[in-house]
Parts: C-alpha cells; sequence; structure tokens
C-alpha cells in the first residue's frame, strides 16, 4: 500500500486539530491557510514546468544520454517532464497502464520511459549505429 498519499491529508488534518486546540478558531484560520499556501505553491511549481514543455517540440531533449543518466526509478513523470522540459511522446493506448513514453535528440539516440501509476518503474535507452 502506497502511505505517501496518507501521509499528506492526516497531517493536515492534525495541523487543524492542533491549531484548533491552542488557537480556536483563529488557529482553524492559520491552518487553512498554510494549507491553501502549499497548494498554491504546487500548482504554481506545476503550472510553470508546463508552461516551459509547451514552449518545446513533443519529445524532444537536449540529450537522451544524460537523461538516461540521471534517471532513477520512481521518479514521477512530471519530474522527468521538468528534466526533459518537454512533453514525452506518447507510445502506449491512451488512458491505459503502464503508459509508454519516447523523448529524442538531435542525433537520435531515444530513450524510452515506462511508467505505472505516474511513477518511472523501467527506462531504455536506444543509440543509432
Amino acid at each position: 500500500m502506497n502511505f505517501t498519499k496518507i501521509i499528506a491529508p492526516v497531517a493536515i488534518i492534525i495541523l487543524t486539530v492542533g491549531a484548533w486546540r491552542q488557537f480556536g478558531w483563529a488557529g482553524i484560520a492559520l491552518a487553512g491557510g498554510g494549507v491553501v499556501m502549499w497548494i498554491l505553491l504546487h500548482f504554481t511549481r506545476l503550472l510553470t514546468i508546463l508552461k516551459k514543455a509547451a514552449d518545446r517540440p513533443i519529445g524532444h531533449v537536449a540529450s537522451a544520454v544524460m537523461l538516461n543518466a540521471k534517471l532513477k526509478k520512481g521518479v514521477s513523470l512530471m519530474h522527468v517532464i521538468a528534466m526533459t522540459r518537454s512533453l514525452g511522446r506518447l507510445q502506449s493506448p491512451k488512458d491505459e497502464q503502464p503508459e509508454i513514453f519516447t523523448w529524442t535528440d538531435t542525433g537520435q539516440s531515444t530513450l524510452t520511459c515506462t511508467f505505472m501509476g505516474g511513477k518511472l518503474i523501467e527506462w531504455t535507452l536506444q543509440r543509432p549505429e
């Protein structure tokens, strides 16, 4: 079971209850403001990454070899998009798991990444002869 999806809501609830017990309604307002700020920071990061990716061709990366060296199992698709500054070219059927994306550089080296549930599970680098 993936506990990371449970930790954030539980932490928010604990923070809010603690703020209520310590400061009353003012504490709830403060905790709510902090939660909204946290959500806005993540949303702003997401939009910034996607704005940078929108300015580049789909499936293009500066160096597939360097990207191959930087990848680690378990990173999110959004993290890979941030590293490539480009949306990957979708190779699998839309809305089906696993999702397979490819990125190609100017030397025709191709990196194929497989994501399951938005997390990187494997990748392969193909270099031209």
